[in-house]
């Protein structure tokens, strides 16, 4: 799966999908923030969402409560809106929750993907970009991560992730759909007006949860193995911010628009940083002391997670404008100290 030859497009040239957009998930943490950048856009956008862990103040244009498991209710989206396309976020996505409750993965994940392809094949909506992870690569044979990788997911969220993909590989080929696959490093921060941000229940990921220490809310951060072989013994990560993911997501749009049918590639800024790195740069951006305290490993984290894809600059025209992890830092801090319980 890998970029056909469609033209390139330019990092110094803005892009603008053209015709109705139907995001579904968009009342979610990435997927709002994508619906945002299309709104700024001129686009016409419609969020489908069941918002189960969307959160419909998020939403200010059209907006459908639908669950892609109800089919009637997805083909009557289709026939009532007709988008030119489709930006799908929607999925489970908690690596150790899949692994006790595998069967809700493969139901949500692959089966409700399955239901918005067969919706998207009888309206003859062929563009799709998908939400995908670098979950899909298992445990890294080298890093930084290559776009071209082997995928050999070690839990059933990655697993259903890859099994997207292939559902989407397989109908491009013999219905001439055409698809981008993204896979993502790890997604952070909130637009900088403050007003959307992260919020998981419950909060699973690094900086939300130091935000959550700094402000008070929780008493300390579990820094979980403190001996892998990386420089102060924490594992590093590639933090990527969640505007710039939106960004790579209209320009895949708009690369298939322009005559490109399928292409996979890794979300990140190239840049590794390690939990205790996260940690004092919270302490920096907040300026108030975070308690840690160390922690079992977790089963099936790998000491480093870095992209080392090339594929979305060289043929998106994509790269991140907030690489620094002090900027993330700070975009998240803006908004959870805004929105903190009083």
């Amino acid at each position: 799966m890998s970029a056909n030859a469609a033209p390139k497009l330019s990092a110094d040239a803005p892009v603008r999908p053209s015709g109705r957009v139907l995001v579904v998930g968009g009342a979610g943490y990435i997927g709002s923030h994508a619906v945002r950048c299309l709104e700024r856009l001129g686009v016409d956008v419609v969020v489908l969402d069941n918002l189960s862990t969307g959160h419909r103040e998020h939403v200010r244009g059209a907006f459908e409560q639908v669950d892609l498991a109800d089919r009637a209710a997805l083909a009557r989206v289709f026939e009532q809106h007709r988008p030119a396309a489709v930006i799908h976020f929607a999925a489970k996505c908690y690596v150790g929750e899949s692994v006790h409750k595998p069967a809700d993965y493969y139901r949500e994940n692959v089966g409700n993907t399955w239901n918005l392809l067969e919706a998207m094949r009888a309206a003859g909506c062929r563009d799709i970009v998908f939400s995908s992870t670098c979950a899909t690569y298992g445990e890294p044979r080298e890093v930084p991560i290559p776009d071209d990788h082997p995928q050999a997911p070690i839990n059933p969220y990655g697993r259903t992730k890859l099994h997207m993909e292939h559902m989407m590989d397989d109908y491009a080929t013999a219905y001439g759909m055409r698809y981008a696959a993204l896979r993502y490093f790890n997604a952070a921060g909130a637009s900088p007006d403050g007003d959307l941000g992260e919020r998981h229940e419950p909060e699973t990921h690094l900086v939300p949860l130091v935000l959550q220490v700094a402000l008070g809310t929780r008493a300390d951060i579990a820094v979980f193995g403190d001996d892998y072989p990386t420089p102060d013994g924490t594992c590093v990560r590639d933090y990527i911010h969640v505007d710039d993911l939106a960004d790579a997501h209209v320009r895949a749009l708009a690369w298939l628009q322009a005559g490109g049918a399928r292409i996979a590639c890794n979300l990140g800024t190239g840049s590794g940083y390690s939990v205790r790195e996260v940690i004092e740069c919270a302490r920096r951006v907040t300026g108030r002391p975070i308690p840690t305290r160390i922690a079992p490993r977790r089963a099936g984290d790998p000491a480093r997670l870095v992209s080392g894809g090339k594929i979305a600059f060289d043929v998106l025209g994509w790269k991140p404008r907030k690489a620094a992890l002090d900027a993330i830092v700070r975009d998240a801090w803006a908004f959870h100290s805004a929105h903190a319980p009083h």
